[in-house]
């Protein structure tokens, strides 16, 4: 038995060993903006801890910057519920495309749905767990990074915050800024630039046809659409 758990635990370090280098860009890009959430918070006169436990429970980035402005606005649950549908919707699109990838993995696949952010799909996506490396600690290793990264960076921010006066405009743009440079690693990595491609055209379609508040659910469908569409032509 002790064996066994030697092993185990063996087995996860080199798992995160081989997985942290593809974590890095996820790392550099979470410690600046959790850090930018934790100080938001602050200035919205919530605690570091109440920042920490955002991050740790609700671990859906774009969606707590969001939330900020509901929690100090006039209390409106419809329109909560449909701006958090909207803004996450996006989960169920790419979360479908990982179910065969997740498959067999056992129960640490609910801690990998439970994690499963823009940044950790752009990552367990493209990837591949090395020879001699368990599938399982290799996608689990990369999931638990990125969310270490986000709530650790958190609580950088709420420290830092309660610390310092400043001024907070602009500062949920790095969440643009991160999904922009994880689009351009992919696009650097893969060698079918197709599906970026046919990305940007559908969200440009959308952005026209419906503006900027109401071009994420439209532009997922276009994109969901398109690429079964172009996958039919293939298989044909």
């Amino acid at each position: 038995m002790i064996q066994q758990e030697d092993k185990k635990i063996i087995q996860i370090k080199n798992a995160m060993k081989y997985a942290f280098p593809h974590t890095i860009p996820v790392m550099t890009g979470f410690l600046v903006l959790g850090m930018a959430y934790g100080v938001l918070m602050q200035a919205n006169g919530y605690g570091t801890l109440w920042a920490v436990l955002m991050s740790g429970i609700a671990f859906c980035g774009s969606m707590q910057f969001v939330a900020v402005s509901l929690l100090t606005s006039p209390f409106q649950p419809v329109e909560a519920f449909l701006l958090s549908l909207m803004v996450n919707a996006r989960h169920l699109f790419y979360g479908i495309s990982m179910l065969d990838r997740f498959k067999g993995l056992g129960k640490v696949r609910l801690f990998l749905i439970y994690t499963l952010c823009d940044e950790t799909f752009s990552i367990s996506s493209s990837v591949q767990a090395p020879d001699g490396i368990d599938r399982r600690y290799f996608y689990f290793s990369i999931s638990l990074l990125n969310y270490i990264y986000w709530v650790f960076a958190t609580f950088l921010g709420g420290i830092l915050g309660s610390f310092i006066t400043m001024n907070t405009k602009g500062l949920d743009f790095v969440l643009t800024a991160l999904f922009v440079v994880l689009f351009m690693e992919q696009m650097k990595t893969k060698e079918n630039h197709t599906p970026g491609i046919i990305g940007i055209l559908c969200s440009i379609v959308s952005l026209i046809i419906f503006g900027p508040n109401g071009m994420v659910i439209p532009a997922m469908i276009f994109i969901l659409f398109t690429l079964l569409v172009r996958r039919k032509a293939l298989c044909t």
